[in-house]
């Protein structure tokens, strides 16, 4: 069954100013869930996405117009051009091919048209995503120019968009969906409402067998002997705090300007009350609930491998390119707790927005998918801000737009380790 259902009217009295909010739904317990359901598109690797994407990616920047162009040429193609790929090495080449290799492998990605400036890298990218058992297909512009390779590329791509618009859903248990979370201009409010409402989703929902993931990993500072203490076992503790332990080190402690490191807290969050990393860090936390052992510590962008369950992520706490290496990892559905307001998105996997700022309901009501300030009013409870986030979890996985999809925000952004050479 699906646990939501029903119709509602985008306005309450008639002022487009008051944006309608769903009724929460009644209280269930949390076996219910078990017998839910939601409908996707089953891929070639068994996995199971929630959006029917045809990408075209650009291998490097310079491959980015010709990208676009085949994208403005062919209707329900998806470009997605970023700034790298140019005489990267080492580690950081690996988390480039990592991210690219993902994105293009995430179940939400029906089929790929790659494009780049030379073929051996392009042929690298194609062959990881082929792995998977889907439809790619690469394309190098050296030798041929722009206009040639845009004309081929985009043949190419209007057999994967008609191929892939006759792929039928099927309906899957909830048990299969892989939610990510990251949240972003935290305040007060996000401690005390919106993060444990996605805390509160993941206790009801790992026990089912949902994969999970949690990163950030500067913005658990003050609050790491808490993290250290989630880990399922003595090795993936140690593991995860040399992660945390190495980024401080290396990175903070090397070229912080002062104490909060000029970054952290940000200027959003303190204008929200947070006063130090501290305050943000615990109401961080929430996000992973009270239940859950975290099962890994992954690399950026690398896919948990340890079956269902929590993962953490060392992720930037850069709200765009967690995102993206979320995505990379295969998560299908982002849940995305905020106070201030953000209006981040992502081209491939649907970020879910919650908050429970009053005002941020009112003055940024366009880009939050679920109200959950009735925490703050003592009108709901915890497990029932849960039980909405759930609700739209499902309803977004049935195809309902997010905030972030309607408005058009696909914020994808590569994160990279060092200089290029």
């Amino acid at each position: 069954m699906s646990i939501v259902q029903g119709k509602e009217s985008p306005f309450v009295g008639g002022a487009p100013d008051q944006f309608y909010t769903p009724a929460l739904p009644a209280k269930r317990a949390s076996q219910d869930y078990a017998k839910a359901t939601f409908t996707g598109w089953r891929r070639e690797n068994g996995r199971i996405g929630v959006r029917n994407h045809v990408v075209i990616l650009p291998l490097d920047d310079l491959s980015n117009a010709a990208s676009e162009a085949v994208a403005a040429q062919v209707k329900g193609t998806l470009a997605l051009p970023h700034a790298y790929g140019r005489l990267q090495f080492g580690e950081d080449l690996e988390l480039f091919f990592r991210t690219l290799i993902g994105t293009g492998s995430n179940p939400n990605v029906a089929a790929v048209v790659v494009i780049g400036i030379e073929d051996q890298w392009t042929n690298r990218v194609v062959e990881g995503i082929a792995k998977t058992g889907k439809p790619v297909v690469g394309f190098g512009i050296e030798g041929h120019g722009d206009i040639a390779t845009v004309a081929k590329a985009s043949y190419a791509a209007k057999k994967f968009v008609q191929w892939a618009t006759e792929l039928p859903r099927e309906e899957a248990p909830i048990s299969e969906l892989w939610v990510s979370t990251k949240c972003g201009e935290s305040d007060t409010t996000t401690g005390l409402s919106s993060c444990p409402a996605v805390g509160n989703m993941y206790d009801k929902l790992i026990p089912l067998g949902i994969y999970g993931v949690f990163g950030e990993t500067t913005e658990i500072t003050g609050a790491e002997h808490l993290a250290r203490e989630r880990a399922a076992t003595p090795e993936i503790a140690e593991k995860w705090y040399a992660m945390w332990k190495a980024y401080q080190e290396d990175v903070i402690e090397a070229h912080k300007t002062n104490d909060l490191s000029d970054s952290q807290p940000t200027k959003g969050n303190i204008a929200g009350g947070l006063t130090t990393i501290e305050e943000k860090a615990l109401g961080n936390l929430e996000k992973i609930g009270h239940n859950s052992k975290f099962l890994d510590a992954l690399e950026p962008a690398e896919a948990p491998a340890k079956g269902p369950g929590l993962y953490f992520m060392d992720s930037s706490s850069a709200a765009a390119e967690c995102v993206t290496l979320m995505a990379a990892a295969g998560y299908v559905v982002h849940t995305f707790p905020t106070g201030q307001g953000n209006v981040i998105g992502n081209p491939i996997l649907p970020v879910v927005k919650i908050s429970g700022n009053p005002r941020t309901i009112r003055t940024m009501g366009e880009h939050i998918d679920v109200d959950v300030s009735g925490v703050l009013r003592r009108e709901i409870t915890i497990s029932q801000a849960g039980d909405s986030l759930i609700d739209m979890i499902v309803r977004t996985a049935n195809g309902r737009l997010t905030a972030a999809e309607a408005l058009g925000h696909r914020e994808f952004v590569i994160t990279k380790l060092y200089r290029s050479a």
